[in-house]
């Protein structure tokens, strides 16, 4: 099996889980809507009860009133038909209106469910699964599990009742008859059991294949430009079909057996009509029983097998939910982040901003690859390899007082991305500790931490929104003074002002309608409103203009001032004035000092201040490695 294909199925494999353990599982979601739940088995039960009616006046029509000749009786008769068939239909609008309201209130339940835990799984869960597979078990798998909640709660009690209830009525009317029509059974129950073993792989199959094809879509829309700039349409034209096709073989797996499956059953149950109005036949021609209670006979048949059918039905409907089940429950299993599995403590007010790292090591668990998930403010500089689990940083240990500016300088893959990752815990240590104003940040809750940490990445992420809406998700009640403030700070109020809708102007996706620098000054002043005491900043001049990256320039320093700031360096024009700068090479601290210390000292930081006269730090370094 190839890599690709490795990791594909790695991306969707989850735990194998019983159809009892799904059913108990969801079943859950129904606790907070009892009367709901009850009255859509009641109408559905009242329903049903109202069409028993049918068979019985049929069955008088036919004996008392046609073959008595009896016509008074006709209208009454058939007045009754129709008052019964009202009932029935009063009973469904009624099932139908509760069930609905049901049905909603729990996909909102379910769906709220496993979006908040998305929400709170760590990092590392994402890295490892593609955006288009967790859609689709937020959407399409909800929905899936759903109707088996709800359609199979409704339809399935009432499907059993049915089949107890006429059973009852047809041993009641002639027992006879009632035995021979039992005699399919054996052959619908073993078709059913057969269909339940064999079915899970099918639609587990089906569900993985729905989310691979929609994970390359994601994938596809996100990328589009690229696409488009390599001229790689027809590419991805011929992986897209390669996706569909696969899902159109798993849909196509499925229809096939139930094409064989159902009609199968469905021609068991006319053996048993066929075999009822035999013997009923002869019956009747012996004079032991009339036309009539034939007739009605067969009516309360067909009020046997159709549940019977239904079951069936339900039956394909839970092995489907089973396998989405699964997916479903595999993010509602997912351990969460550690603020939510044990009580932590606040950082103590007012938080300074002093930071130690203590002899910290780390490396990536191994878990699936591919399709990993981009996040904003965290740089994926080291991806590990699939199955690898590669030490990343060495036993790195550091101070950083109140205020101060902490530069990191490196080649790509060096760890100074998971450094700085490590500080807001989007990641855990594997060895030593980190410091918050004295405090170990393993011990602090998560919310209390964050909300004292900036990230400015170098690749800003805006959000589908407006301006004003992007900028305040620094700080959501921020005033209107509060908001003027920051975006003048970060040098984006005179862009603002000029466009067509000022604050409300919409960015469109990922802030496209933007260009990098206005985008990047926007997610400056969300930080400046943030307001935060420690700064994480990926540099954000690496890929504008001269007079551009003056302006945030100018507005990093207004950011970093009275900060103690983290920076990611590309260019050493902007870290000459760091308090400390740490040069990192395979996950160490090889130097550390300030600028002119290094430059004096002849070493790395050294040699690359020679090369990069023009070049970026990275670029600088690339050009070492090259030629050491």
């Amino acid at each position: 099996m190839s890599p690709p294909r490795r990791a594909l199925e790695s991306n969707f494999a989850a735990r194998k889980r019983s159809t009892m353990e799904v059913l108990r599982r969801v079943a859950v979601y129904l606790a907070p809507y009892p009367w709901l739940a009850f009255g859509t088995v009641l109408a559905a039960v009242l329903s049903l009860l109202a069409s028993f009616a049918f068979p019985k006046l049929t069955q008088f029509a036919i004996d008392e009133v046609i073959g008595q000749k009896q016509g008074q009786w006709l209208a009454p008769a058939m007045i009754g038909l129709l008052g019964a068939f009202l009932l029935r239909d009063v009973f469904n609008s009624a099932r139908i209106l509760i069930n609905n309201q049901l049905e909603q209130n729990v996909i909102f339940d379910m769906r709220r469910a496993v979006y908040a835990r998305l929400q709170r799984l760590p990092i590392g869960y994402f890295d490892q699964r593609a955006t288009g597979d967790l859609l689709t078990r937020i959407i399409e798998d909800v929905n899936a599990v759903e109707r088996v909640l709800i359609d199979g709660l409704e339809q399935g009690v009432v499907a059993l009742f049915s089949v107890i209830g006429v059973a009852a009525f047809l041993f009641y009317m002639n027992p006879v008859l009632a035995l021979v029509a039992m005699a399919p059974m054996p052959v619908l129950a073993g078709g059913a059991l057969w269909y339940t073993l064999t079915a899970h792989r099918r639609y587990r199959r089906q569900r993985e294949a729905s989310s691979a094809m929609n994970a390359l879509l994601m994938d596809n829309l996100q990328g589009i430009r690229q696409i488009k700039a390599f001229n790689r349409q027809g590419h991805e034209d011929d992986r897209f079909g390669q996706r569909a096709a696969a899902m159109r073989r798993a849909q196509l797996g499925i229809m096939r057996i139930w094409a064989i499956y159902g009609p199968s059953m469905g021609f068991a149950g006319a053996v048993g009509y066929a075999l009822v109005l035999w013997v009923g036949g002869s019956f009747t021609i012996a004079g032991q029983m009339t036309s009539g209670e034939l007739v009605g006979f067969l009516l309360f048949l067909h009020m046997f097998y159709a549940p019977i059918g239904q079951l069936h039905s339900l039956n394909q409907m839970l092995q489907s939910a089973r396998a989405a089940g699964e997916r479903v429950f595999d993010v509602l299993d997912a351990p969460p982040e550690r603020q939510q599995q044990t009580r932590r403590r606040a950082l103590s007010q007012p938080v300074r901003g002093a930071v130690v790292y203590d002899d910290v090591s780390f490396q990536y668990d191994a878990g699936p690859a591919g399709g990993g998930v981009h996040l904003p403010g965290v740089v994926n500089e080291a991806a590990p390899p699939s199955g690898a689990k590669p030490h990343v940083l060495k036993r790195i240990s550091l101070q950083a007082q109140p205020g101060e500016m902490i530069a990191l300088v490196g080649p790509t893959g060096a760890g100074k991305s998971s450094l700085v990752n490590l500080l807001p815990a989007f990641y855990e240590p594997t060895a030593g500790r980190i410091l918050v104003d004295g405090q170990d940040i393993s011990e602090v809750a998560l919310a209390s931490l964050r909300e004292h940490i900036s990230v400015v990445s170098q690749e800003p992420f805006l959000f589908n929104g407006t301006i004003r809406e992007n900028i305040q998700y620094g700080k959501l009640a921020a005033t209107e003074a509060e908001l003027l403030v920051a975006t003048r700070a970060a040098n984006c109020h005179e862009f603002i002002q000029r466009l067509p809708h000022g604050f409300e102007t919409a960015v469109g996706e990922r802030g496209v309608k933007l260009s990098v620098g206005e985008k990047q000054r926007v997610s400056i002043a969300r930080a400046l409103l943030k307001n935060a005491p420690i700064l994480i900043l990926d540099e954000a001049t690496a890929s504008v203009d001269t007079a551009t990256e003056r302006l945030i320039q100018e507005a990093l320093e207004h950011l970093m001032r009275g900060r103690t700031s983290f920076v990611i360096a590309h260019r050493l024009s902007t870290i000459r004035n760091a308090d400390q700068i740490l040069v990192l090479r395979h996950g160490e601290i090889v130097e550390r000092g300030r600028h002119e210390a290094l430059l004096q000292a002849g070493g790395l930081y050294a040699r690359l201040a020679q090369i990069q006269s023009i070049a970026t730090v990275e670029e600088g370094f690339g050009e070492m490695e090259m030629t050491s």
